[in-house]
């Protein structure tokens, strides 16, 4: 299937730019957290029917053990549900749709076809994009009824943290390929990691009724707003060393993850291509 833009995406993209998008993000957070139960209980019923959620795989498999529809949406599986293989130098941080992946080119990330957007763009600070600017990224998009804590892809040692504000766009195929630089606009986290094959980023963007998106080291960052792009603080060097598969952070409603690594990477595997449904833990190396 072809991922050039229509008429439709254009029109699903121009109907979101004068939508309130941090406000409906709000509404979302306060609600999706209630825990009146006339309100939890058919929010909580409602998604896991509308969206196929499969429940037999998380710790908690009856609706009625959730306190909230946010608590049902950030499950967490039960042991082995997301076996990490082990033997692959690189892994998939989450259960999602490959939506691009690729060499990084000229500093350009390809978002679909004919929309780009530049690294240094994507992680808001000038001149950081040097380490990857002959590396690979891959970007994996979130569906509502997917699993959404964020994992390792490799061992590593966090060195960065950055909040970065920005819009709420939805983060769908079509508005992908309606919205200029989307990946660039939204509100997002970035994270960086130093591994045994160089620098790698993993960055957390925000979609339309994100409420929020957390990391173990620091809670949750978003809500509310920022004007500009903060540095977090880093947690202790004991803390800052994550193994492969480890946790790292979590989406509070669904978005998208693009992992960059440098040059000299573990090459992604042939058999992975734009539409191919993956789980946390999968192998992305050869």
């Amino acid at each position: 299937m072809s991922d050039a833009p229509g008429p439709g995406d254009f029109l699903k993209a121009w109907l979101q730019y004068p939508l309130p998008h941090h406000a409906l993000s709000r509404l979302v957070h306060a609600t999706s957290r209630s825990r009146a139960p006339w309100l939890r209980d058919r929010l909580m019923t409602w998604f896991v029917e509308r969206y196929g959620v499969d429940l037999k795989e998380a710790d908690r498999d009856e609706i009625s053990d959730y306190d909230s529809l946010n608590d049902l949406f950030t499950r967490a599986l039960n042991p082995g549900a997301r076996p990490v293989d082990h033997h692959a130098d690189l892994v998939s941080p989450v259960d999602g749709v490959i939506s691009r992946l690729g060499d990084i080119e000229r500093g350009q990330l390809i978002q679909a076809k004919g929309r780009r957007f530049t690294l240094e763009e994507l992680l808001a600070d000038e001149g950081s994009a040097e380490p990857w600017k002959d590396g690979r990224f891959i970007t994996l998009y979130l569906a509502p009824h997917h699993y959404h804590r964020v994992h390792m892809p490799a061992d590593g040692t966090l060195v960065k943290l950055c909040h970065v504000p920005g819009r709420l766009f939805s983060v769908n195929p079509a508005t992908t390929r309606g919205v200029p630089r989307l990946f660039a606009r939204n509100e997002r986290l970035v994270a960086g990691f130093e591994t045994e094959f160089g620098p790698m980023a993993v960055i957390l963007v925000g979609a339309m009724l994100v409420g929020s998106m957390e990391t173990i080291w620091t809670g949750e960052v978003t809500p509310p707003t920022r004007l500009a792009a903060r540095a977090l603080d880093l947690p202790s060097i004991k803390q800052r060393r994550l193994g492969q598969g480890a946790e790292l952070g979590r989406f509070n409603m669904g978005s998208t993850v693009i992992v960059v690594l440098p040059a000299g990477a573990p090459d992604f595997a042939r058999t992975l291509h734009p539409g191919r449904e993956l789980r946390m833990g999968m192998a992305l190396s050869e």
